[in-house]
């Protein structure tokens, strides 16, 4: 049977990618951007299978009414996509407040409203698959990417949370974290741009340099590519909570893991005098 898919920003990168390919093997999407004008191809190409909605995810009022609308149009949800998001970059010290609220109200809170607006189908179905686009930046922490961090991090913990409350309602989560997919355009902020500080500072702008050096020097992995293995993942009888789209990362990650492994046992003495009680005896 088809699958009916309800995905946030749709107009490009992933998203897009990931839309086209659902209707391309004859499913049915509810695709979303912030300008349904870019979704005009996709309707002149597939008709009624795709239902554009003009969506801001910040608006969790629009975002209720979207989903819904998306429900009442196909009669059910099978596969709801956050995809919408954007990178700010800046130190800690230069990132404006009105910064780091915009770029938690987009990656997170959009993220939560479509979760909560979806729910109640998806439980009264007892089935459905949310798909939550995270990143590596999810699972590392490197220098101006504080703010883009924070929201990955925190939607990390919050889906696999998330994955456990709706287990037994015969609902699957799973965590999507690319690697070098150099798709995404827009909003993302200029690498090399200051934040509040009234002066330059050597050592952020040292930073920035490197920064704006690697961005799109990693080799790129193909979003089309990426699409159809988002295929087998909602296919799959039994899909993983995380899954890294790309290459390049893994071995990184497990030096990650294992530094932090290593901390916390040589800390376990620490640890024990912090509690008041003797440390754990070796083996």
């Amino acid at each position: 049977m088809n699958k009916v898919w309800f995905v946030t920003g749709s107009s490009r990168g992933l998203g897009r990618n990931f839309v086209e390919a659902a209707l391309a093997r004859g499913d049915e999407v509810a695709a979303t951007a912030r300008k349904t004008a870019s979704l005009d191809e996709l309707v002149a190409t597939y008709g009624d299978a795709v239902l554009p909605i003009e969506l801001d995810v910040t608006d969790k009022a629009a975002v209720f009414e979207g989903v819904a609308r998306a429900k009442e149009h196909f009669g059910r949800l099978d596969v709801v996509v956050n995809n919408a998001g954007y990178a700010q970059i800046g130190a800690m010290e230069e990132l404006t407040e009105e910064q780091l609220r915009e770029q938690f109200e987009t990656n997170l809170f959009g993220a939560v409203w479509v979760i909560q607006a979806a729910l109640p189908y998806l439980r009264e179905q007892r089935a459905g698959h949310i798909i939550q686009m995270s990143s590596v930046a999810g699972l590392i922490a490197m220098p101006l990417g504080g703010a883009y961090h924070a929201s990955k991090w925190a939607l990390e913990a919050l889906n696999e949370t998330l994955a456990q409350e709706v287990a037994d309602f015969g609902i699957k989560v799973t965590v999507v974290e690319p690697a070098g997919f150099a798709t995404r355009s827009g909003k993302n902020p200029d690498p090399l741009a200051n934040g509040h500080l009234a002066d330059a500072n050597p050592i952020y702008d040292g930073l920035r340099q490197r920064l704006a050096g690697v961005m799109g020097k990693q080799p790129a992995g193909d979003p089309a590519a990426a699409a159809q293995a988002l295929l087998k993942i909602v296919d799959s009888p039994n899909p993983p909570l995380r899954v890294l789209f790309g290459q390049g990362f893994h071995q990184m990650l497990q030096q990650v893991y294992a530094d932090r492994l290593k901390t916390w046992t040589e800390g376990q003495d620490l640890s024990a005098e912090a509690h008041g009680k003797p440390a754990p005896a070796d083996g």
